[in-house]
């Protein structure tokens, strides 16, 4: 789709280690870099950079590839566009040519110029004065002043069902395109297309690069829902991105306030703490804790006081501190959002409750406390049991030590005694976690569960060869060459699982292709997951002494035998025609 030629240019200009260093805090590690992996939450690094192969991979969950697959799964991009991320990273132009693109794909780009003119639209409609008047006063009541206003571009849905639409065709954008950027829906009584949003005080949602992804919309009376917000497209996905992040990332080093809605974040702006942001209209995800983690030390989370906003902070709680951060609870008396509070009482006391936020531990331990009286002996006992649950739960020995002292004295027992309980609730734990790894364990050496290469565990001795032979044909020029030339017979025919042909399918397109081999360009033909099994391939083979054209060739051989072998145990081979045919005019040419 897009030129082999810019696409190699991209690459040399991509330097894997300093494009993962800005998402990553990367350490040396001999010849290598290592760091904590962006994809999953862990404490100690399996995340490793490769520059002398330009790759990377982590031991921990299995993801790697080259710079484009990391940018794919770390934006959560298609291939194309993630070169182009890279490109304007690189300051390079990819040309606009329409046989790059297919007929019924919209672009990323494509989807943020849409949302460019869609927030000019807004914002025009919001200062019109007739058509803007329920907006204008909506905000008014909010007491957000016109700088604020202006600052998050706020802007005005009005109650039509094609103005947006009409304007957007205006600015030459398809019904396709608009209802793919989630502008627009279609009637299925009519076919037509209408405004998405209508009546509504509109928030674009921007990301770090400045680009408009997406908007939230909210009705201006009671009624339910109260916002609506854009659903996933080409240029956003939500479980990915922070509101106000692109304003909280210059002031946020130290401390970054996590806020429920868009409103709150604006307030707390509007009044000076401007290192506050919010989810998207959904719970906190753990790629929107890996994504604090990377510009923040601690999170003070400030939701609502009711159940499910307590049922909210105990899961940001156990998100955030699995990616590290320092995690604090505020608690805002008589259960008031900060937007009331600071209008209450200021922005200094505001401050106050910053400063006095609870530990993580001090919310759960009072939690606890709030559903039991201890005063009687089994409730008690139950508060006892659920407080050395939590605290069992924590792998510090010191942080364990200070809170049971700190939860005896709540309780009144003996430190001693429920130090002893929360041991018995630490081994408990730790035998069902090695139970657990067990399974896990045994799955992995037969291969069940196995996502990417499901064939793989119906025969471990042909899967294996395969490993071995796409990892050497990965990593070596002359292995490709030998089989590319026919020095070493081997087709896609000889594989026994789906995962392994197409991967040497696309290692020999490419080997014979005019541009030669290049594992980036693989990336266009496998996703993310699967470009890690390979680099999970050519790392094994790197470990070994010998990956030797011999040992190629052993490989194949290994595997030819076993899929007969296979094929002649369980009448199962589908090739076996074809094998049949090369192998007589194998030996016929031998006669000849």
């Amino acid at each position: 789709m897009i030129p082999r030629e810019i696409i190699d240019e991209i690459l040399y200009r991509s330097d894997i280690t300093d494009v993962i260093g800005s998402y990553v805090s990367l350490k040396r590690a001999g010849s290598n870099m290592s760091g904590l992996c962006p994809f999953h939450s862990e404490k100690s690094p399996s995340f490793t950079v490769f520059p002398a192969t330009k790759s990377f991979y982590c031991f921990g969950c299995g993801a790697g590839g080259d710079v484009i697959t990391f940018i794919k799964k770390a934006e959560n991009l298609d291939y194309p566009s993630a070169v182009e991320f890279l490109a304007a990273r690189a300051g390079i132009t990819i040309p606009e040519d329409k046989k790059y693109v297919k007929s019924d794909e919209v672009s990323r780009r494509r989807v943020f110029d849409m949302n460019l003119e869609a927030a000019k639209f807004f914002r025009q409609c919001l200062f019109d004065e007739k058509i803007g008047a329920p907006g204008r006063e909506y905000l008014a009541k909010r007491k957000l002043s016109g700088a604020t206003i202006k600052h998050f571009g706020l802007g005005f849905a009005p109650d039509s069902f094609n103005m947006l639409t009409d304007y957007l065709h205006s600015k030459g954008f398809s019904d396709h395109e608009l209802t793919t950027a989630f502008l627009c829906g279609k009637s299925q009584k009519t076919g037509r297309c209408y405004d998405y949003f209508r009546g509504k005080v509109m928030f674009p949602v921007i990301d770090v690069a400045g680009n408009i992804i997406a908007f939230g919309g909210r009705v201006l009376d009671n009624s339910k829902p109260k916002y609506i917000n854009s659903s996933d497209t080409p240029g956003f996905k939500k479980s990915r991105n922070l509101f106000a992040l692109n304003f909280a990332k210059s002031c946020c080093s130290e401390e970054m306030i996590l806020c429920e809605g868009y409103m709150d974040v604006i307030a707390l702006h509007a009044a000076g703490f401007e290192n506050a942001v919010a989810t998207l209209g959904t719970a906190i995800t753990p790629e929107q804790a890996r994504l604090m983690a990377k510009y923040t030390k601690k999170v003070i989370i400030s939701y609502d006081g009711d159940a499910p906003g307590q049922n909210a902070t105990n899961k940001a709680m156990k998100l955030l501190s699995e990616v590290g951060l320092e995690v604090r609870v505020l608690t805002i008396p008589d259960n008031m959002d900060p937007d009331d509070y600071i209008k209450a009482h200021g922005p200094d006391r505001f401050k106050q409750l910053l400063e006095s936020g609870k530990t993580g531990f001090e919310f759960k331990l009072n939690g606890v406390l709030s559903k039991y009286n201890i005063s009687e002996p089994s409730q008690k006992i139950r508060a006892s049991a659920a407080i050395c649950e939590i605290i069992a739960s924590v792998a510090s020995a010191v942080e364990r030590e200070v809170y049971i002292r700190e939860a005896a004295k709540r309780i009144d027992v003996t430190a001693e005694t429920l130090k002893n309980d929360v041991e018995r609730h630490r081994r408990k734990m730790v035998r069902e976690m090695r139970k657990n790894e067990s399974s896990e364990a045994l799955k992995t050496v037969h291969r069940y569960g196995d996502t990417v290469n499901p064939d793989a565990a119906k025969n471990v001795k042909m899967s294996s060869a395969e490993e071995a032979i796409i990892g050497m044909l990965l990593q070596y020029d002359d292995h490709r060459a030998a089989v590319a030339n026919g020095k070493i017979e081997l087709t896609a025919d000889d594989f026994f699982t789906d995962f392994g042909r197409r991967v040497f399918r696309s290692v020999m397109e490419l080997e014979m292709s005019e541009g030669g081999f290049s594992f980036s360009l693989m990336g266009e033909s496998f996703n993310p997951d699967e470009m890690g099994r390979m680099i999970r391939y050519v790392t094994e083979r790197k470990e070994l002494s010998q990956n030797t054209l011999d040992v190629l060739r052993e490989s194949v051989n290994t595997l030819k035998k076993e899929r007969q072998s296979h094929a002649d145990r369980t009448g199962d081979d589908p090739f076996a025609a074809l094998r049949r045919k090369r192998e007589a005019l194998k030996k016929k040419k031998d006669e000849q």
